[in-house]
């Protein structure tokens, strides 16, 4: 592990102004996306969906980073340029998703556990050749009546240290994403509470790892109230609760925080990025890695048909520089019909 380059990329990828491009659905997930436009989910049709995105005018003045499925790592423009080595010209950091999704925990009705682990270091070494210079996992916890359970959390805060352990060993900077789901009907003090225990868990993992927290970046949940949840938090109150939450747990090495979405609107994400960013300084950067508040726009304005790639590309590079302009804080709602 090269510690100086590992840094290097974790700081570029929190670079003032600048999020990540969360490009990574698994094939049931894209074909839910595109089922919303009407579009098969062919390979042909998701190809051009990312060419579209990876080439659209002005966003690398936005997005520092996309993070990849392994089908789109290995695909092409229509001139026969990989994906990742686009990406790298554009001065845009590839990325890859390497875990294999959340199954049932055994024993734990209710609660999941993310696998892919059997087999990472040799795929960690294939990605970095192919191009990646960071990776992602998610492990994905949800609220419920009794959970969740000590035992889900724990499990999922080792095997994502085990991951963070073995990326460094490759050369690539891991993305930690402990997502607490926002799915249920618990109120934003619930949320808070199972976040923190979930970021202790992980932190602790990380150092029992010997992870190196300078070349990390952690892609948490906002501390937000359920959707089921008749009272709803406010901007301000999720944006105080969830930067509370992290300078309780986060330690002030790891150079940067990218949000994950987690099913909010375009609209609240950018909303409650700036709304923490407006705060002042903070130990760590705090940007966001957004997948469907980035691309909803894109596909409602594409609707699959080539001659709306401009205009797709447009709704795509107007959504970049709103959170562009979220991570310093500068975001308002008036600059939805300005931007």
């Amino acid at each position: 592990m090269n510690r100086g380059e590992i840094e290097a990329v974790a700081r570029s990828l929190v670079a003032p102004g600048k999020g990540i491009l969360a490009a990574d659905e698994s094939a049931p997930t894209i074909e839910k996306r595109f089922g919303t436009i009407g579009l098969s989910s062919t390979e042909e049709n998701r190809r051009a969906y990312r060419e579209l995105l990876f080439t659209a005018p002005g966003i690398d003045d936005f997005i520092s980073g996309v993070i990849l499925f392994d089908e789109t790592m290995r695909q092409n423009t229509r001139d026969g340029t990989p994906f990742p080595r686009l990406l790298a010209r554009r001065g845009i950091v590839p990325g890859i998703k390497v875990d294999a999704g959340a199954k049932d925990l055994a024993g734990f009705p209710g609660e999941k556990i993310t696998e892919g682990l059997d087999g990472l270091r040799g795929r960690l070494a294939t990605y970095r050749e192919q191009g990646a210079r960071f990776a992602k996992w998610r492990a994905v916890i949800d609220i419920g009546d009794g959970i969740p359970t000590s035992c889900c959390l724990r499990a999922n805060a080792h095997a994502l240290a085990r991951y963070a352990s073995l990326c460094q060993e490759a050369g690539l900077v891991p993305i930690v994403e402990p997502e607490v789901l926002m799915d249920g009907g618990h109120p934003i003090e619930r949320c808070e509470e199972v976040t923190t225990e979930a970021l202790s868990l992980v932190y602790g993992e990380l150092a029992g790892h010997r992870v190196h927290l300078e070349g990390t970046l952690l892609k948490p949940n906002m501390v937000i109230s359920g959707k089921k949840c008749p009272v709803q938090a406010g901007v301000e109150q999720v944006a105080e609760a969830t930067v509370r939450t992290l300078r309780r747990v986060v330690p002030s090495a790891v150079p940067g925080i990218v949000f994950l979405s987690g099913g909010q609107t375009p609209r609240q994400a950018t909303e409650h990025l700036s709304a923490m960013n407006a705060k002042g300084a903070h130990p760590w950067e705090l940007a966001f890695s957004y997948g469907r508040a980035l691309q909803d726009p894109v596909l409602k304005a594409w609707k699959g048909d080539g001659a709306n790639v401009a205009a797709a590309q447009a709704a795509f590079l107007r959504r970049s520089k709103l959170n562009g302009a979220a991570r310093y804080g500068r975001y308002s709602p008036a600059m939805e019909d300005a931007a």
